[in-house]
């Protein structure tokens, strides 16, 4: 299946027999990250797929580790789950959410699986001899990574992470600047994205360092197809003439990317610039038209929404905004459907811990704090998302008694399903030493406990209950009327489940399990009919949701305010 080339680099024989159908556009980065090179891989990606094109999109991250799994939310933010179990980069939601498609564990490549497959293959005796080096071993498993993924479409958009003055990105980028010449020149195209800095205190515009990046990207051989520059204000000509002579870009190619209200206005914004007629163009798809109409109806609900709630989230990884990314994108997304601004507002988790947690002292510590946020910011709703481990957890079960009491409508995601059981548990059912096997082993009703085919497990890695997993609605529920179907599937990251053994006396206390796995042992669902809104769910619906198709948990919780 390999031949040999003039320099001696084995290369995949499917470089030639595919390489008049594949095209790929590579997106890179200038000298700083946190430009949202994702906003510019998805929004050209809607833009061609509006062509009724086949379109995919791959991020490709240059860290060591396999996958996102065991990186802090401090470090990478928010881990995503894709249907397929795996465990990546939060980038691919950012993907699947503009472009409502479903990605696989294959469009997220990183030097840590990169190497990993270099270092078997050696072991293997698969390269019989040879020295193995990063040219041609590892650049040739980034090809081919890349190759396997996009054959099977019209166009493959791969986003490479981090900046081109990073020292992890080389190898990646000289994979790039080869799969130029393997391809074809014509069936690859490189956009840059950078940042056209102001100087606050003079208000000169200046454009030395976006010349210095195009330089480091010459450096590897690569010439920049189309520059996006990132901006505060509008270009004018001069600029553009500027940055098109010193980067030899052609001026139409130096695209303008100006703060706009939401992300989802972008698409429209480089459609005006003509960036899809120029790809189209380059690729030689001829004759092709795109039409954003449906898709800018909804972006001008988020723009104009007839009316406002408020949610509060508690969160506990406080550092970034993105570590719940899909959560604020999922709110996003039900204001678009209904119209309807989602004001939200934060507590840190640290804000309500005290010493007498569980003492009827702590709670009532606890409720005057949450009183005092539902007042002042006139509270309709709280959701909490995931996290992982049990600092703030008595505190919480805390505050879901005082939501379930006071009926605040309140959707508790992942973990929180499973203290919702645990409150219930304690303060319903009478079970007061109700726990989860995970924080207290010593308990008598472990209420909450791992599942049986997690408890012998001693490699970590890929051993949770992820995937996208089946379950039964019941057609009482308001959850199978909320999704209006009897079957649906929804992604997890979880290893504790709600102890079967309870079961029976939950549903007894009218703590209703709405929705189970196919085999009925595992709960997927709590809710509670006495509480306008009382829904806690195990999987991460925010893992599903899209503008075009926002998840209806989240629309649900908007809905049910009054």
């Amino acid at each position: 299946m390999y031949y040999l080339n003039l320099i001696g680099d084995l290369t995949p024989i499917f470089y030639l027999l595919n390489f008049a159908i594949m095209k790929i556009i590579f997106v890179t980065g200038w000298t700083v990250s946190g430009l949202w090179k994702w906003v510019v891989t998805a929004s050209i990606s809607k833009l061609l797929q509006s062509a009724w094109l086949k379109i995919w999109v791959l991020k490709m991250d240059p860290y060591l580790q396999v996958d996102a799994w065991t990186m802090s939310p401090y470090e990478h933010w928010e881990c995503y789950v894709t249907d397929d179990w795996a465990e990546t980069d939060l980038d691919l939601w950012n993907y699947e959410r503009f472009l409502w498609i479903s990605l696989k564990k294959e469009n997220n490549i990183t030097t840590g699986q990169v190497y990993l497959n270099v270092i078997n293959k050696e072991r293997a005796w698969e390269y019989l001899g040879q020295t193995v080096q990063i040219i041609p071993h590892i650049t040739n498993e980034i090809k081919d990574r890349i190759l396997q993924v996009a054959k099977d479409f019209d166009i493959t958009l791969i986003e490479v992470w981090w900046t081109v003055w990073d020292i992890e990105s080389a190898p990646f980028l000289e994979a790039i600047r080869q799969l130029k010449r393997d391809l074809g020149r014509k069936n690859v195209f490189y956009i840059h994205l950078s940042l056209l800095l102001e100087l606050t205190f003079s208000g000169e515009i200046k454009t030395k360092p976006i010349q210095h990046t195009i330089i480091k990207l010459r450096e590897y051989w690569i010439t920049a197809d189309m520059l996006i520059c990132r901006t505060w204000k509008q270009m004018d000509s001069k600029i553009k003439e500027k940055i098109s002579m010193l980067c030899d870009i052609d001026k139409n190619k130096v695209i303008e990317w100006k703060n706009v209200a939401t992300i989802y206005r972008v698409p429209e914004e480089l459609k005006k610039q003509n960036v899809w007629k120029i790809i189209l163009d380059y690729f030689s798809f001829d004759g092709k038209k795109i039409n954003l109409d449906s898709w800018n109806k909804i972006v001008k609900k988020i723009e104009n929404p007839k009316k406002e709630v408020t949610i509060a989230i508690v969160w506990k990884y406080t550092k970034f905004d993105d570590t719940y990314k899909s959560i604020l994108e999922s709110f996003t997304h039900a204001w678009a459907n209904l119209e309807t601004k989602v004001n939200i507002n934060f507590i840190e988790s640290d804000e309500l811990e005290n010493p007498h947690l569980t003492s009827p002292k702590g709670e009532e510590q606890n409720n005057k704090i949450l009183e005092k946020y539902r007042r002042k910011w006139k509270l309709d709703a709280i959701l909490v998302p995931w996290w992982f481990w049990k600092r703030g957890i008595e505190w919480m079960i805390n505050a879901i008694s005082y939501a379930r009491k006071n009926d605040i409508p309140f959707l508790w995601i992942c973990l929180w399903m499973q203290l919702a059981v645990i409150e219930f548990a304690r303060n319903v059912c009478g079970l007061k030493d109700a726990n989860s096997s995970e924080f207290d082993k010593k308990t008598q009703n472990k209420v909450i406990d791992i599942m049986e085919n997690q408890k012998n497990i001693k490699v970590k890695w890929w051993t949770m209950r992820l995937w996208a997993y089946k379950a039964i609605l019941e057609s009482w529920s308001l959850v199978e009327k909320l999704y209006t179907k009897k079957e649906v599937f929804e992604r997890h990251r979880h290893r504790y489940e709600v102890n079967p053994k309870y079961h029976n006396i939950l549903e007894n206390n009218w703590l209703n399990l709405s929705w189970k796995s196919e085999d009925k042992k595992l709960v997927e669902f709590v809710e509670n009919n006495k509480n306008t809104f009382f829904i806690a769910t195990q999987a991460h619906p925010e893992f599903k949701s899209s503008l075009e198709k926002p998840h209806p948990l989240f629309v649900g919780l908007i809905r049910s305010i009054k």
